[in-house]
């Protein structure tokens, strides 16, 4: 019987005295896509940092791939918040990827020449062979967030943790990353859970929604979540939720905001996740 790579149970999360997600329940089943979405300050962050052990729960139990979550599980991968790098940076491409395995060695007359295939064939995978010599720093934001993947890909993990990948880039690159996490999720079953703002892009591919705000959640498919009358329930006020040309745009009735093209735009923001 396979292991689910996600299981979360009645798990909490509070933070200088607010709770960020209370009793929160959610197996994630292996090669499945959730999207993890909500205001910031909502705790979307904080729970990726659980998952790579990096924050412990208040209560409740969590386990990754079947174990409670550690630093450095080569279980699993984490693609980090898109940022850019000095465009004087003289680091390659392919140094960037090499972090990952080692880093420190790679390059060296001693890096183990298993160490060094398997760098070659996460920038490979990725598509990233024919810029991954060219300085980090002068490659567009597309292709530096194609070799963040690669290098969390290097311990072939069956978990994906993703970061707001989305941050900064443009629709085609938007699209690209995506299709490239997809592409993964269905020929490794790895498990994929995406943290962004930005719903439209990945709204066709993912399996299910997390909803996170106030201290509440919802999940489901996006059909079942992304609703008026779910989220209007999770936000204590009147939201709409529109569907424009196959985009869903969020609109709360206190600010009358609504999304940029690309992207569901969420309400009360404050604080970073």
């Amino acid at each position: 019987m396979s292991i689910d790579p996600i299981v979360l149970r009645d798990a909490t999360l509070s933070v200088g005295g607010r709770s960020l997600w209370s009793r929160l329940c959610l197996d994630i089943a292996p090669g499945e896509f959730v999207a993890v979405l909500g205001p910031n300050g909502a705790g979307k962050t904080s729970l990726l940092r659980v998952l790579l052990g990096l924050q412990r729960l208040s209560e409740g139990s969590v386990l990754v791939a079947g174990q409670e979550p550690r630093r450095g599980s080569p279980a699993v991968g984490y693609v980090p918040q898109q940022k850019g790098f000095d465009g004087d940076l003289g680091i390659r491409g392919r140094d960037l990827v090499a972090l990952g395995a080692g880093g420190h060695r790679y390059g060296r007359p001693w890096a183990r020449a298993a160490e060094r295939q398997r760098v070659e064939a996460a920038i490979e995978a990725v598509g990233a062979g024919s810029f991954a010599d060219n300085p980090i720093g002068r490659l567009s934001g597309g292709e530096q967030q194609r070799l963040r993947i690669a290098q969390a890909l290097l311990g072939d993990p069956s978990v994906l943790l993703c970061d707001e990948p989305l941050l900064s880039l443009d629709l085609n690159h938007q699209r690209g990353v995506v299709e490239l996490i997809d592409r993964r999720r269905r020929s490794a079953d790895t498990a994929v859970v995406f943290v962004t703002h930005e719903i439209n892009p990945v709204l066709p591919l993912v399996d299910r929604v997390l909803y996170l705000v106030g201290g509440r959640w919802a999940v489901g498919t996006p059909a079942e979540v992304m609703t008026g009358e779910r989220l209007s329930d999770l936000y204590g006020t009147v939201i709409d939720v529109l569907r424009v040309r196959d985009r869903v745009i969020v609109v709360g009735a206190a600010d009358s905001a609504t999304c940029e093209p690309g992207g569901a735009d969420h309400l009360h923001e404050h604080a970073q996740s």
